[in-house]
């Protein structure tokens, strides 16, 4: 591999990541095949082109870069659900909002998905609870969605409703996914917006 400029502190050109953007999509990356514990910050310089001690000038080490993946995976969602929840007043276009979101974050990063259901446990406390607290924030948005959709669902029941649809699709890392992105997208669409609104009272 050809060494990459040496990796610096500003932003890139309007569009371009930044040096820092592009270590934590490679590290996205190896920590999907490889897992956290089997990937160095060697193998991380080698793989962005620069020496390892190199990155020492943007993280501190690799689970404070795993901290910084994981937590902006986490207010990512949160941010696109708010807005989408705040978006409109019909809680069935507000529903058909949220699947699109997560569709697409779903095919668009799927090694962010494996990272985050496999390496999360490698985070420090304090960063894993701010983790946490982010997720169940997120999913308190379909929560509510569902609800205002079926009143008669407990919030429990929605509860298990909403990760059940995060678990279609985030499955899809593992699905060997063929067929075009938008074929795909509008097929896990419809068995979102199915499973969900074919809820009945006596679901919740």
């Amino acid at each position: 591999m050809a060494a990459s400029p040496e990796i610096g502190t500003g932003t890139g050109p309007a569009g371009t990541p930044t040096r820092r953007e592009q270590i934590l999509t490679v590290a996205a990356q190896l920590f999907a095949r490889h897992g956290f514990h089997g990937v160095s910050i060697a193998d991380l310089g080698a793989a962005v082109g620069v020496s390892g001690p190199a990155l020492y000038r943007h993280f501190p080490g690799k689970e404070a870069l795993l901290a910084e993946m994981l937590i902006g995976i986490s207010e990512h969602l949160l941010d696109g659900g708010q807005e989408r929840a705040a978006a409109s007043d019909d809680p069935r276009e507000v529903l058909a909002a949220l699947i699109d979101f997560q569709v697409d974050f779903a095919l668009r990063e799927p090694e962010l998905i494996v990272v985050q259901d496999r390496d999360l446990a490698n985070l420090p406390p304090e960063p894993r609870r701010r983790v946490r607290l982010l997720q169940r924030t997120y999913v308190e948005i379909w929560v509510d969605t569902l609800r205002r959709i079926n009143p008669a669902l407990s919030p429990e029941a929605a509860r298990i409703a909403a990760h059940g649809a995060f678990g279609l699709l985030n499955s899809t890392p593992h699905s060997g996914t063929r067929g075009s992105r938008a074929e795909v997208a509008a097929l896990l669409h419809r068995m979102t917006w199915a499973a969900l609104t074919g809820l009945t009272p006596q679901d919740g």
